[in-house]
């Protein structure tokens, strides 16, 4: 019956999106300048292999609200959490397969980090190309960490951590395909994710506390999205 269901509303946005000659394929990744500062992280190729106890990871799996404000991430360590919560597997005419599920594979979420405790890394708000699996600055200003972190209601968690990883979605890129119910999907791929980040992070000794709670019209604007065609869905503090 389920699986009826889902065919069903396949077909019919597969028909309502043909009746309009079918809208476009979005980018798989929101553009950047091109002199836009990117930073190399560690290639998934060259991360250590985690050997661990499934059952043992899920059972100590916690939220953790408070860090260390004298340690840092490691490069690998940041990119090893990139890779398992949007690593790109691999990139199809109409798809990209990555370590997450995602509705008809459509991967609409962009990571956005506000670094402030990376070997290495400059303070600032970065952003995420699962592609090249890079960063690009967004920007390093004074103000930016007040204009990004202080707008989660759990500021002591945002104020505190390493990494603030801030789950952004681009509407077209689902709704392309499934049209209205795009938000619903997106949303529960936002879950996967930060699901993904809890356990990938857990392996590394390394913990999370998942943010749900912000001003998501200031936000937006902070981070120039216009809260319709993009916006924030979701975010997570990150330390040791």
């Amino acid at each position: 019956m389920l699986q009826a269901r889902i065919d069903y509303m396949k077909e019919s946005a597969w028909k309502k999106n043909n009746a309009k000659k079918m809208r476009p394929m979005p980018p798989f990744e929101l553009p950047y300048p091109k002199d836009a500062v990117l930073i190399d992280l560690p290639e998934p190729d060259l991360l250590p292999d985690m050997n661990v106890n499934f059952l043992e990871m899920v059972e100590l799996r916690s939220t953790l609200r408070q860090y260390d404000d004298t340690e840092k991430l490691t490069q690998k360590e940041l990119s090893y959490l990139l890779w398992c919560t949007q690593g790109v597997k691999m990139v199809m005419q109409t798809k990209t397969v990555r370590n997450v599920p995602s509705a008809g594979g459509r991967n609409a979420l962009e990571t956005f980090l506000y670094i402030r405790r990376v070997e290495n890394i400059k303070p600032g708000l970065y952003r995420f190309l699962p592609l090249e699996h890079k960063l690009v600055l967004v920007s390093d200003s004074e103000d930016t960490e007040k204009n990004i972190c202080g707008q989660f209601s759990t500021a002591g968690v945002a104020n505190n951590a390493a990494v603030v990883f801030i789950w952004t979605a681009v509407y077209e890129r689902m709704a392309c395909m499934f049209g209205e119910r795009a938000y619903r999907y997106i949303h529960l791929d936002a879950g996967h994710a930060c699901q993904n980040l809890y356990l990938a992070a857990q392996t590394m000794k390394i913990k999370v506390c998942a943010l749900g709670a912000f001003d998501d019209e200031q936000l937006n604007k902070n981070l120039g999205l216009d809260g319709n065609e993009q916006f924030v869905v979701y975010g997570a503090g990150v330390g040791k």
